[in-house]
């Protein structure tokens, strides 16, 4: 019967064109301005680490002075040098990482290549592990390889393919900042999109090209990248000498460090405890002036803390989708006339023993073949809305792209939408008293 309700809705097709054409072009238009923003949406909104994001948690601690305090207020987003690496040396997760983003000028060893500034990052050896992050060849580095400050770094593939020609580099040597480097590992392609380890540099940018041991960075004083913030030396404090290594030194009054942790999300209680007891004992030796003040948030509640999702790409969504809908009341309308107008068609049918499941199943059908025909146009419109998304300025631009699973959502919307918005003409066409109708011819 399928294949026969198919073949009806074809032949209503060619008998009624223009009205055809218009529910047609109505559902497309908002299949295409809603998948468009639901696109962006879906990109900006997705989990960019779905296998562990529930057990990764970001550490804050409130280390600033008691100048601009206000109660409830948020603790700074970064640590100090001196937190960052006693939590560190604690280690309290099943991993843990600390650091920065830095920029340094690369000099490739290859004639036909100028220097290069880039931006890496200085990090801990659990890095690589606590980010799931992939390697083409070799590994990262050992704690141990942190603590003895080794001249080791890790690069990405594609800086691997302009400095080696994509070869395996293990070993190899690469001068940053004018110092000798070793190659312990290659990555593969990756990127965390958004960077949602460090937020305070682009947050949809491509990922670093290097990784250095955290220390060694510091050594070398690599010029760093993102967020920082500093204040006065508590009171009690004021009689310490200033650290030589200025502003990331580890007395240093300063917050410029990103710190994770991985744990058993049901080991997260006990970790904030440890975090207020940390504060407290801070507090009474005289380093935090402010009351005891933590935050442990996993990824998706860190995403959401600091609104990775633009507020007016949250209102383009609602406002596409009261666009829709319109569009299936304007959906509507159009097949109620059309259904109403085969009145007679539909009276004949009934009296030679069609039941009026069998005329709503038609309609439906009919309406669902509307919906496809509208998901196909739809979908070149949102495919055409996606690429005036990526000729604009936003730093998420270059993301919007349609995969596979907002592809099969655009026809299932498309479908589900039109055959919803049938549901009201083919229960009043199915309504049709078959006498009336015989009667009126």
């Amino acid at each position: 019967m399928f294949g026969y309700y198919l073949d009806l809705a074809l032949r209503s097709f060619k008998r009624n064109k223009v009205l055809t054409a218009l529910m047609v072009i109505a559902i497309a238009l908002g299949i295409g301005a809603s998948m468009t923003t639901l696109t962006v949406f879906h990109v900006l909104s997705g989990d960019p680490i779905p296998s562990k994001s529930e057990r990764l948690f970001y550490v804050q601690l409130d280390a600033e002075s008691m100048g601009e305090y206000q109660p409830g207020s948020e603790p700074h987003r970064q640590l100090t040098r001196f937190d960052a690496e006693h939590l560190l040396r604690d280690a309290r997760g099943q991993r843990q990482a600390v650091m920065s983003g830095v920029g340094a000028v690369v000099e490739p060893t290859r004639p036909d290549l100028d220097p290069m500034q880039i931006d890496g990052r200085m990090t801990t050896a659990d890095f690589f592990g606590l980010f799931d992050v992939p390697f083409k060849y070799g590994n990262g580095w050992s704690q141990a390889d942190d603590e003895g400050r080794a001249r080791l770094v890790v690069i990405t593939a594609d800086l691997n393919d302009k400095l080696f020609a994509g070869a395996d580099s293990v070993g190899e040597t690469v001068r940053i900042d004018q110092n000798t480097f070793t190659v312990s590992g290659v990555l593969e392609p990756w990127s965390a999109k958004p960077m949602f380890y460090d937020i305070t540099q682009g947050r949809y940018d491509d990922a670093e090209q290097f990784y250095v041991p955290f220390w060694t960075a510091i050594e070398l004083e690599f010029g760093r990248n993102g967020d920082m913030s500093c204040w006065e030396t508590p009171e009690a404090l004021a009689d310490a000498e200033p650290d030589p290594e200025g502003q990331v030194g580890i007395n240093a009054n300063c917050a410029w460090l990103q710190y994770w942790v991985e744990m058993d999300p049901a080991k997260a209680d006990d970790f904030r405890q440890y975090l207020s007891n940390y504060s407290d004992q801070q507090r009474e030796s005289g380093r935090f002036e402010r009351p005891t003040n933590v935050r442990l948030r996993n990824v998706m509640q860190w995403l959401d803390h600091n609104g990775i999702v633009p507020t007016d790409v949250r209102l383009q969504v609602w406002l596409a989708f009261g666009f829709l809908l319109v569009c299936l009341l304007n959906t509507v309308g159009l097949l109620l006339a059309k259904f109403l107008r085969r009145s007679s068609e539909i009276g004949v049918r009934r009296a030679l023993g069609a039941s009026r499941r069998a005329i709503f199943g038609q309609c439906l059908v009919e309406a669902g073949m509307v919906g496809l025909a509208g998901g196909v146009l739809g979908l070149g419109l949102a495919l055409l809305g996606l690429w005036a998304v990526r000729q604009q300025p936003a730093d998420y631009a270059p993301l919007a792209q349609l995969n596979l699973t907002m592809l099969l959502t655009t026809f299932v919307l498309a479908i589900g939408a039109s055959v919803v918005a049938g549901l009201l003409p083919a229960w009043r066409a199915c309504q049709v008293a078959p006498a009336i109708q015989l009667k009126s011819q």
